[in-house]
């Protein structure tokens, strides 16, 4: 496993336990005492900085290499082989930084799209580390709007950096695509859950953002800008990254406060990336649970609901 820099003390504990168990394998003496002590320290220290991060730490910890992605949600919480992946938007091209498609959840079926980043080099240049064209904003509304036709929730698992800044993806309507989806949204007839699982910035995150219920993971964050992008418009440079991280308000604890999400959806000890089943259940979970929630609601009282929740967000003067 990779650790980040403010890690570190857990790893050279990790390594000490290794050591140990090592220890007692090859000489066959009892040390089970000592890697007992070992593992108490470790989750002692665990505790100490997961309960005390930073918000730039905790934007780390979102970018995490290890951390699950969409597709890794996708095969974890869905009925096994009912994930059914559709590509293209029906106008330009297929994008693969966003993917979408059917699929059954406990038999519930639902419409299941996110942003999708990449492990190795060569798939992280393919997915454009999670950054959208406009067709895959395009492609998403498709999807939605199929969901729609057919009453079926649609899900959506944000994890992007923002919408892709390329010259081709202006030209092709970057903005409008955006803007387009987040005014479809507000007025789609089917329920729609919104879950942040990593990095969830500016409108690269709203254009799959508008929906029913917001939910943030425990280590992720969602603000208007990434902290870097912030640091070098106000500074010049991106030296000032962490002050930026503080100003901006980025924490699921932030933006449940200032009610921009519903709530918090509790990870493992570390991160998702310690513990991954965990967290594929705490998120079926929920989803789930709001899909039970909203099953009687007629559609315009979902595009309502839709349309007041966001409109409470703002302040308006007469």
């Amino acid at each position: 496993m990779e650790y980040l820099s403010f890690e570190l003390p857990i790893k050279e504990l990790m390594d000490q336990y290794q050591t140990c168990s090592l220890v007692g394998e090859e000489s066959g003496v009892d040390v089970k005492l000592a890697c007992s002590q070992i593992e108490d320290k470790i989750i002692d220290t665990k505790k100490e900085i997961y309960g005390n991060l930073t918000p730039w730490q905790r934007v780390q910890l979102s970018r995490h290499p290890d951390r699950p992605y969409t597709l890794d949600y996708i095969k974890g919480m869905v009925d096994k082989g009912s994930f059914l992946e559709l590509h293209g938007d029906r106008n330009f091209a297929d994008d693969p930084a966003l993917i979408g498609g059917l699929a059954t959840l406990d038999g519930q079926r639902i419409m299941i799209l996110g942003t999708q980043k990449g492990r190795t080099t060569k798939e992280r240049q393919y997915r454009r580390f999670g950054m959208p064209n406009p067709e895959g904003y395009r492609k998403a509304l498709r999807l939605m709007k199929l969901a729609e036709k057919f009453k079926i929730p649609v899900v959506t698992l944000v994890d992007t950096p923002g919408a892709y800044p390329g010259l081709e993806a202006e030209e092709r309507g970057q903005g409008e695509a955006i803007a387009r989806n987040i005014f479809e949204m507000t007025m789609l007839k089917t329920p729609i859950f919104t879950y942040i699982i990593g990095e969830g910035a500016s409108g690269g995150a709203l254009g799959i953002g508008v929906g029913n219920k917001v939910y943030m993971l425990e280590n992720t964050w969602y603000t208007v800008i990434a902290p870097e992008s912030c640091s070098s418009i106000l500074w010049r440079n991106w030296d000032h990254k962490e002050d930026a991280a503080n100003a901006l308000n980025l924490t699921p604890k932030d933006a449940l406060r200032e009610k921009f999400i519903d709530g918090i959806i509790e990870e493992p000890l570390g991160g998702a990336h310690y513990d991954p089943e965990v967290a594929y259940l705490n998120l079926k979970a929920s989803i789930l649970q709001n899909i039970k929630a909203f099953s009687k609601f007629t559609g315009k009282e979902l595009e309502t609901h839709r349309q007041d929740k966001f409109i409470a967000m703002g302040q308006f003067k007469g």
